[in-house]
């Protein structure tokens, strides 16, 4: 299950070293390539608002599997891609299509016991993290030699294999939802509505994601300029520096368990805020940017794992539903972001988008803060 999350979720990731070399090839601006991303992602938060609430109701094995199939064509269709037009359309299906991990982690949430359940998640989250960063890597390393399109071609050959691995060795899990897919739909709206914790959640890791993907859908942009001239392998490289960031995340989900979420929390965020002021003062250095993205990483993610420990102890029959609910909003932020970003880094340039990281990590410091009381509720609730 690790190992296919981190597979799968790397399809979203690929893109962001490949920007510059995407606008060149299709003789287009930044910005305008900055959307294959934000597009990306759009896609991501669509396929996690329609497809993934369906694992309560349908086979959970069986909806994998066709799944998988969509994953193929798309990214075939992302390498076939004669305009930009149609590279924004195929790469809406690949994070249309790329929810499979968000299928998993409410299974390994399922599965865990209540005591060890911000283990589990932050073991598996290790894998996704690890998959997000070091797809970055390889695919800058591969468009760097092989041109931008072949990773594409590669990850359809990969998720091939991921298909009959997941056919001959997952187990299947019985659907507990019984009504109507209309309904399902419905009840998601009840849920946002009824759980605040969930709203709290969903708020946090949705302005956090956002600064995240503002600064790694500009890193490429940044490394291109004069002060560093560095192409699309150094900006993949910056995955394996921010993969010591993921190494800690399975440490941070074992504290998850056992100390106080919120003051935790508190600490993870401000992580994220330092990282800005860092990237701020490194706009002409490679070791100061090293520095914030392993700091960024292990905030950022750290904050997101403790949002899942708290999301997934509201209600065990609507897990699914209630993992659509924080992942939407999670997506919604990084597709602001990255749209924000590169809009801002027009006129403002890298400047802009430590301001952008640093006003929405604030904010989120800000809101955690004032709700206080009803996180530290959150974790008695989790605990107990």
């Amino acid at each position: 299950m690790t190992i296919t999350t981190g597979l799968v979720v790397a399809n979203i990731y690929y893109n962001q070293p490949l920007l510059t070399d995407i606008a060149l090839n299709f003789k287009v601006s930044n910005s305008k390539a900055g959307q294959v991303s934000m597009f990306t992602q759009i896609g991501y938060a669509a396929g996690l608002l329609f497809i993934v609430p369906l694992a309560d109701m349908l086979k959970r094995k069986r909806l994998m599997i066709i799944d998988f199939a969509l994953i193929i064509i798309s990214l075939l269709g992302v390498a076939l891609s004669k305009s930009i037009h149609l590279l924004y359309f195929a790469s809406f299906l690949v994070g249309l299509t790329s929810v499979i991990p968000q299928l998993l982690i409410p299974m390994v949430a399922h599965l865990a016991n209540p005591h060890e359940r911000g283990k589990k998640i932050g073991f598996v989250m290790s894998g996704l993290l690890i998959g997000i960063l070091l797809s970055r890597t390889i695919s800058g390393f591969v468009g760097a030699h092989f041109g931008w399109r072949s990773i594409f071609y590669a990850a359809a050959a990969v998720m091939f294999i991921l298909w009959g691995l997941v056919y001959w060795l997952l187990p299947e899990i019985e659907p507990t939802y019984k009504g109507k897919y209309s309904h399902l739909m419905k009840s998601l709206v009840h849920l946002f509505m009824s759980e605040p914790k969930l709203r709290l959640a969903s708020f946090r890791g949705a302005l956090l994601f956002a600064g995240f993907s503002a600064f790694w859908s500009t890193l490429a942009f940044l490394l291109k300029l004069p002060q560093f001239n560095e192409g699309s392998d150094v900006a993949g490289a910056f995955g394996l520096v921010g993969a010591f960031g993921a190494l800690a995340v399975g440490f941070m989900g074992r504290l998850t368990d056992k100390m106080d979420a919120f003051k935790l929390s508190t600490f993870t965020i401000l992580l994220v805020i330092i990282s800005f002021i860092i990237f701020y003062f490194s706009s002409h250095s490679i070791a100061g940017l090293i520095i914030g993205v392993i700091i960024m990483d292990m905030g950022v993610q750290s904050t997101h794992i403790s949002n899942q420990a708290i999301i997934f102890s509201l209600n065990a029959e609507a897990r699914n539903r209630i993992n659509t609910i924080y992942m939407v909003s999670y997506f919604i932020g990084g597709s602001a972001g990255t749209f924000l970003a590169s809009q801002i880094w027009g006129l403002y340039q890298w400047s802009g988008v430590c301001a952008i990281g640093t006003i929405l990590s604030v904010i989120v410091l800000c809101v955690h803060l004032v709700n206080r009381k009803k996180m530290q509720q959150n974790t008695t609730a989790s605990v107990a």
